[in-house]
């Protein structure tokens, strides 16, 4: 039976109360469809570990995660400490020393699921959004002068490299070649951010030469947000820089029914160090302890992690389970309209799965 070693960091919020019907989930899935067993550690990495010992993992933590082939991370952040100890501290630093250059974030209406669009058919919104994540505008170059004073100033510069865009463009690329429509929408702005978005432009010029067998198209970020909302169905892959994928897919979500169903992945293609998956909600500190939230997004992020293992069937199955829940409706959460618990949906996808 092949053993695969993950580690787990619950972190803040709803993230230790969803990621628990994770793991059950993922377990039960691979333990059906590939024989294949799961090796669970569980990592203490919080704010409430910060507040212990003065920094959010452990002096050799980065070292520690090495070991694992994969990360399975609910969310982080709490109103007590500022993002930049929390998220700057743990979250994106993991992206960059990992180069988990590519943020894939699916998007799908599920049957089931109430649709905020009038006359949207189940699976008619497919989507799957290529995120750059170690770079662009997230990365961390910049600094502030003269603070406390009228006098301040902030700077904040993206950072774009030929390198940067053309893995994840050739990602995205990849991606849209294996599926039936074929079809890849690049985002961009470079009618205003002339250099920045005006490099990302050229790659996806150079890169769509060796894609002549999918119809690809640039589109800019304004039009897209429209778009998500008036025609989402239009998309198939689409591709964009840190800033504009990580806002983009806070919009498909909604629009796909619920952000407790958004899962993601942040990938290193090569496997020279761990990908991470997580759920896009965040920590949700509001409804944190009162075990109501959607575990689902975490659920999917897990089957997103089974791919990535190899574990193909696992991974199906475990949609599927989602997906037969979600159809029947007879256990949903709050944000689904519902009053079951984040345990009880955890049970009937580990019933679906069996």
């Amino acid at each position: 039976m092949a053993v695969h070693k993950i580690a787990v960091i619950g972190g803040d919020g709803i993230g230790p109360e969803v990621i628990d019907q994770a793991v059950r989930a993922a377990e039960a899935a691979a333990g059906k469809h590939d024989g294949a067993r799961l090796a669970w550690t569980k990592l203490p990495w919080s704010t409430a570990y910060y507040k212990q010992h003065g920094r959010m993992l452990p002096e050799d933590g980065w070292e520690q995660l090495q070991n694992y082939e994969a990360i399975l991370f609910g969310a982080v952040g709490d109103p007590s400490v500022p993002d930049k100890v929390t998220v700057h501290e743990l979250l994106l630093p993991m992206r960059r020393k990992y180069d988990q250059y590519v943020n894939l974030r699916p998007a799908y209406l599920f049957a089931g699921v109430p649709c905020p669009l009038v006359g949207k058919e189940p699976g008619s919104i497919d989507m799957l959004v290529y995120r750059e994540n170690t770079e662009g505008e997230y990365a961390p170059v910049g600094g502030n002068l003269y603070p406390g004073t009228d006098n301040q100033i902030a700077v904040q510069t993206g950072v774009f490299t030929w390198k940067g865009c053309e893995r994840i463009l050739r990602a995205a690329f990849d991606a849209a070649r294996q599926r039936p429509r074929k079809k890849l929408t690049s985002i961009t702005k470079s009618n205003a951010q002339v250099y920045s978005l005006g490099l990302w432009d050229d790659v996806f010029n150079t890169v769509r030469k060796d894609y002549p067998d999918v119809q690809s198209a640039p589109l800019l970020v304004d039009a897209a947000a429209m778009d998500f909302v008036r025609k989402p169905e239009s998309f198939d892959v689409v591709v964009a820089s840190n800033l504009f994928g990580d806002i983009l897919t806070d919009l498909s979500a909604a629009v796909t029914g619920s952000i407790g169903l958004a899962s993601s992945a942040n990938i290193n293609p090569t496997k020279r160090f761990p990908s991470m998956f997580e759920p896009v909600h965040g920590s949700a500190p509001d409804i944190a302890g009162k075990g109501i939230a959607n575990p689902l997004a975490a659920v999917l992020s897990a089957a997103l992690m089974l791919d990535h293992l190899g574990l193909a069937k696992s991974a199906a199955g475990l949609r599927a389970a989602v997906a037969t829940v979600l159809a029947r409706g007879d256990v949903r959460t709050p944000d689904l309209g519902g009053t079951h618990t984040t345990a009880q949906m955890g049970d009937a996808v580990v019933k679906a799965v069996a």
